[in-house]
């Protein structure tokens, strides 16, 4: 019995939530991982795009409440996300339009279009914290748990409870298909298979005849989902600020980085590798271990390697052995 509360508790505190992390960061590296492969330049207004699509579906989904709108056990936000993602749309394609398109006609380094990101990032950071504020905003509703500790403890007879959050399996199944209709576009379809072969070679697609325009526009369009997808199931799980949402774009680059720049499963694999390094490193591992071992064995301290407040630091450490020992990450992407 001891053992099924280890894993209970394990189950509780390190493997759910870093699956569900692992979805979120997942959907932003794709983001990042597309832009690098298609544009070509790492985008560090990544994050701030994210915190942006987020205020846009917070912002509906307060307008949705007060007209008495919901879905029931699901968050109302489901129903903002495609007003995000069209807000979130075209504010990139005019970013684009008005500021990255005159550096490509440049034809530019990459590293000058990464300074010129930098700037885009603190005006979309200014743009959402003179809308909706810089403090913390909570926009879950409808049920809380899908399993609930009590209700766990009852059926199981456990000391332990096993509580998995509504929003943690929403995260997961929304990953899953988001996921899924990325891969089939891109490989089933005929923008797909044109923005592949203008990552692979891009003087080859234009000679094939592919519209670069076209391409760049798509991308910029995919990339704006994913990141609204990503930060509005990162804010219904945690909960929405604008600094958070900066801050995210260490891990997510972290995770884009170790699974191969421009590879979309590495994208995946990195972001699960980052967040269950974050959660595994700073969990406190007397619980678990008190139960797993003999009680003589049982430790007496918290046993954990890091404290929460240092999580993000746990990315840089990966994201800085990865670039000195293997750039081109898991999965044989571009070379950083």
């Amino acid at each position: 019995m001891d053992l099924l509360n280890a894993l209970v508790a394990l189950s509780n505190f390190v493997l759910i939530p870093a699956i569900a992390y692992g979805s979120q960061l997942a959907l932003g590296a794709l983001g990042v991982t597309l832009i690098y492969g298609i544009l070509r330049f790492s985008n560090f207004a990544h994050g701030d795009t994210m915190a942006f699509g987020t205020m846009v579906v917070i912002l509906f989904t307060w307008l949705f409440q007060s007209w008495g709108v919901n879905l029931g056990p699901l968050p109302t936000a489901l129903l903002a996300v495609p007003f995000g993602i069209a807000a979130t749309a075209v504010l990139v394609l005019a970013t684009d339009r008005v500021v990255y398109r005159f550096y490509r006609a440049q034809k530019v380094k990459p590293v000058i279009l990464v300074m010129v990101s930098l700037g885009v990032m603190f005006i979309y950071n200014g743009i959402t914290r003179i809308i909706l504020g810089p403090d913390d905003q909570r926009f879950a509703d409808g049920e809380r748990f899908l399993i609930s500790a009590r209700d766990f403890k009852e059926w199981s007879g456990l000391e332990e409870g096993l509580a998995i959050r509504t929003t943690q399996g929403l995260t997961v199944v929304v990953a899953v298909i988001v996921v899924a209709l990325l891969f089939w576009f891109l490989n089933r379809t005929r923008t797909g298979k044109s923005m592949r072969a203008y990552s692979d070679n891009e003087d080859l697609a234009l000679l094939s005849g592919i519209n670069p325009e076209k391409v760049e526009r798509v991308t910029w369009v995919i990339v704006a989902a994913l990141v609204t997808i990503a930060g509005v199931l990162y804010g219904l799980d945690k909960s929405y600020k604008p600094f958070t949402y900066f801050q995210l774009l260490l891990p997510i680059f972290a995770a884009a980085i170790v699974g191969g720049l421009g590879s979309p499963l590495g994208a995946i694999a990195g972001g699960f590798v980052i967040a269950f390094s974050e959660v595994g490193i700073t969990y406190a591992w007397k619980k678990v271990l008190g139960h797993a071992l003999p009680e003589s064995l049982e430790p007496d301290g918290l046993v954990q390697l890091m404290s929460t407040d240092y999580k993000f630091a746990v990315s840089f450490v990966i994201l800085v052995i990865v670039l000195l020992f293997k750039p081109t990450g898991l999965f044989k992407g571009k070379a950083v």
